[in-house]
């Protein structure tokens, strides 16, 4: 047996060029398009771009039921500081809006990645927050409510108007952000027919209801960074192990991992030795193909990221096939 391991990236501002593309030939599977960071219009100027350059196929990745942050400028907030929550330029502001009505004092907001935690201590049209944790405040970051759940509609109206932008150029395959339940599976099918999907499982809930998740589903991918917001860091591991672990139960299942797999390489061309067996233990628990996102979209290196995991599944296939 010699199965395909496939390699999926994420296109952003050091990838989205020529050059990229031609040189993904062959070795990239599937060109990402996350539509947590591009607008509709890009999107339509983005798969137009790839289309004239290459024949790689293109996936669109929904917003899904994700809250997110709308500030005009970053800045770092301290302990203690008070911070308003409105819709307004110069204030903070949630995405989708409607999330503002679910929102209840002493609710606790854990924001983005740099350990910024926010508790409402009063909401009335706005919403008053006190700074429990320092962390810098960046736009377009998840905002993960810690105390308890809310629910949101499991796609955007963007990523209705993405899935009609992917529909005009026969784009077949999408990612469905935040899969929760199996009825969120059963919706996104039912829009989506005959295309391939992919499910992304991110939240605790999802953990929870894998194994009938699984039953719905074909391709699932387990996105360890916003999962890292409902499950513990050190957790992270375990918790893989115990999805690969129920997928050997049900055949013509697959899972792809991301997030992190070769995070130094923003900054590097070339990966550190944990990053090197996290992959290979990736691999080892079965992963179907690794997903590529900041290393590709935003990285100094995306070619040297790309020929890096190709040559561990290499060195993977070589010592276990």
């Amino acid at each position: 047996m010699n199965k395909k391991i496939k390699i999926i990236c994420t296109l952003g501002p050091s990838s989205l060029n020529r050059e990229f593309l031609r040189f993904s030939k062959g070795k990239i599977s599937l060109l990402r398009l996350n539509m947590s960071h591009l607008s509709l219009d890009s999107l339509e100027k983005s798969i137009k771009f790839i289309k004239k350059h290459t024949r790689i196929p293109i996936c669109i990745d929904t917003e899904g039921a994700q809250i997110r942050t709308k500030v005009k400028r970053e800045k770092i907030l301290k302990f203690g500081q008070k911070i308003l929550i409105a819709n307004s330029r110069e204030n903070m502001n949630l995405y989708p809006e409607t999330v503002h009505e679910q929102i209840r004092t002493n609710d606790i907001l854990n924001v983005g990645f740099h350990n910024l935690k926010l508790k409402v201590i009063k909401k009335t049209d706005k919403i008053l927050c006190k700074v429990l944790s320092s962390g810098k405040l960046e736009n377009n970051k998840g905002v993960h409510i810690e105390n308890r759940q809310i629910r949101l509609n499991y796609l955007t109206k963007k990523d209705l108007g993405a899935i009609r932008i992917g529909e005009k150029f026969g784009i077949k395959n999408y990612a469905l952000s935040f899969t929760n339940s199996p009825k969120d599976i059963i919706k996104f099918n039912n829009l989506l027919k005959n295309k391939n999907k992919i499910f992304k499982i991110e939240t605790l809930r999802a953990i929870k209801n894998f194994k009938a998740i699984l039953k719905k589903g074909t391709n699932f991918l387990i996105d360890r960074g916003d999962l890292s917001k409902d499950v513990k860091i050190e957790n992270i591991p375990i918790v893989q192990r115990r999805l690969f672990k129920l997928k050997k139960n049900f055949r013509n299942k697959k899972i792809f991992v991301t997030t992190n797999l070769l995070e130094s390489m923003l900054e590097s061309s070339y990966p550190n030795r944990g990053e090197a067996n996290d992959v290979y233990n990736s691999l080892e628990m079965g992963a179907e193909g690794l997903v590529l996102a900041a290393e590709t979209a935003i990285g100094k290196y995306p070619k040297d990221a790309v020929i890096f995991l190709s040559k561990m599944i290499n060195v993977f296939k070589k010592n276990n096939y």
